[in-house]
């Protein structure tokens, strides 16, 4: 049984399975309140990163994802026509590590539309942006898996990010929007990401 979004009704995860089939039967390890804890999570990073681009004086700012999911990013930012950005934010509390769930709609809204960033933003306990990475778009191209067959095709992947694929601040091919924000550097202490 699953609800109208897809998910299954129960939680599932340890404890299902006894010790005969625990190997045999991948588990699912998904539970509502893991989903609605990364749900809050991007959507603090998404305001500590419109509240970070309001404080630098960025003109224009939109926060697209308010409106729909259709956009293949979070924030429209514009200073004039030729700068413009268009934002996918990835928000995490863990310093000492950076995972990311792309969507295929955002690798291929980011495939096509040269203004389209990705940026990672570490929040921190008081909800605000402690640093501002751009992840390298070569390094999602070469992450993303491929599909295999006409019989299917991956919708989401799964991306443990390296710090060989950030760049300080955050900026498009054509607009440093911050340019002078910290990226973390990774350390030892493990919290959480979504």
């Amino acid at each position: 049984m699953v609800t109208a979004a897809g998910r299954p009704v129960v939680e599932v995860g340890g404890g299902v399975w006894d010790d005969a089939t625990a190997g045999a039967v991948p588990q699912v390890l998904w539970s509502q309140a893991a989903d609605d804890a990364k749900r809050i999570l991007g959507a603090a990073g998404e305001q500590a990163l419109l509240r970070l681009l309001q404080q630098s004086g960025v003109p224009h700012i939109r926060h697209v994802a308010a409106e729909s999911d259709a956009y293949g990013y979070d924030i429209e930012a514009a200073r004039s026509r030729a700068e413009c950005a268009h934002i996918e934010v990835k928000a995490t509390t863990d310093p000492t590590r950076l995972v990311v769930h792309l969507t295929r709609h955002e690798y291929e809204v980011m495939a096509a539309d040269p203004d389209w960033c990705l940026a990672a933003v570490l929040v921190g306990s008081d909800g605000n942006a402690a640093s501002v990475a751009t992840v390298d778009r070569g390094w999602l191209h070469s992450a993303v898996p491929t599909d295999q067959g006409r019989g299917g095709r991956w919708e989401s992947a799964r991306l443990t990010v390296p710090t060989s694929a950030l760049t300080p601040g955050l900026a498009t091919e054509t607009w440093a929007l911050l340019p002078s924000a910290p990226v973390w550097t990774f350390h030892t202490s493990t919290l959480a990401s979504a």
